[in-house]
């Protein structure tokens, strides 16, 4: 089943350089500043517009620095690997923050089977070293496309196992740029959802497992694998599932019930081989992506009167002209959402 798509694509405009309007304590800085960095060379989508100004900071102390001295009406965006995530086609007003994994990538195993890790590792290495050291409890991570710190951010889970599960202790800068500890009751952890301080860039985070034998896990680990590369399609250019389950249903039972397996607008598609995963085909954009999500949306609502919810992060400005309608309903979104 296809749609047709408008071969029309207008350029999203570059933003107005920040870096001299931050100067001059801006050049006190360690970090990595780009101004108007294309966003769809870092997710995994391949798709999205220009930051306004990207900030890889150098360690805990740069970004906490950066933070404190950013005026408060300047935007502040948080990215991880990307693999969750979609940014429209019109980018990202004020700054982006990325964590490196140089300055926020170091894995400590703690007594008491816990460990202490950084949140710009993905998530499969915290698995992998949990394994190696005998903690068992974070295998499912292994079947997590992302990092660290979007599945604290977003609860991540799979396999019967969430991160609310398993996350004892989370470490941040807040917008002010105050360094907090934060404990899990803190977060106010949902289905793939938290409640926690608003603006908070998470640093690290302690997980507690539970005492395991290391080849036992690491087994399950690669039956994870296995079982997740002969159902899903990890080597195309996707987000990962793209709509939350609606409580006692499955997204993907009730989109291959539409009929919506295979479903493409311009060079966008719901998986063949998942119908919960949404790709790229190689030269999809933005709106193509999310356009083709929402007919989603409206064909399982209209067949079924289920209304499926995101689990994909979108965020950004359209391009004029190009904005996406929800449920393909009224008029197009003009913000970010």
């Amino acid at each position: 089943m296809s749609e047709s798509a408008s071969a029309d694509r207008p350029v999203a405009p570059l933003w107005p350089d920040l870096i001299p309007t931050l100067r001059p304590w801006i050049e006190a800085v360690r970090g990595k500043l780009v101004p108007n960095q294309m966003l769809s060379e870092i997710t995994w989508f391949r798709v999205g517009g220009p930051a306004q100004l990207l900030f890889q900071p150098a360690d805990e102390a740069d970004l906490a620095f950066f933070l404190k001295h950013l005026p408060r009406d300047i935007r502040v965006t948080v990215i991880g690997l990307g693999s969750n995530l979609l940014i429209r086609d019109g980018g990202l007003d004020g700054v982006v923050i990325r964590l490196s994994a140089k300055g926020f990538g170091e894995i400590e195993v703690l007594d008491g089977h816990r460990l202490r890790v950084g949140t710009a590792l993905p998530d499969v290495k915290v698995a992998t070293a949990a394994a190696e050291a005998g903690i068992d409890g974070l295998a499912f991570y292994r079947g997590i496309p992302g990092g660290i710190g979007g599945a604290l951010y977003m609860n991540a889970g799979c396999y019967g196992t969430e991160t609310r599960e398993r996350v004892a202790e989370l470490r941040g800068v807040t917008r002010e740029g105050e360094i907090i500890t934060l404990s899990n009751a803190d977060m106010g952890y949902l289905y793939r959802k938290s409640n926690g301080p608003r603006g908070v860039v998470y640093t690290q985070a302690v997980y507690q497992g539970f005492a395991g034998e290391r080849d036992s896990i690491l087994e399950r680990m690669r039956e994870i694998t296995e079982k997740r590369e002969a159902s899903q399609p990890t080597r195309s250019r996707t987000g990962g599932s793209t709509f939350k389950n609606p409580d006692g249903h499955s997204s993907w039972k009730l989109i291959d019930a539409a009929g919506c397996r295979g479903l493409t607008f311009g060079h966008a598609q719901m998986s063949e081989l998942h119908a919960n995963f949404l790709l790229n085909l190689g030269d999809a954009d933005a709106f193509e992506v999310e356009t083709l999500g929402e007919m989603v949306r409206q064909k399982v609502r209209d067949t079924q009167g289920i209304r499926l919810s995101w689990e994909i992060r979108r965020m950004g400005h359209f391009v004029p002209g190009r904005g996406v309608r929800e449920f393909m309903d009224g008029e197009p979104f003009t913000g970010q959402v």
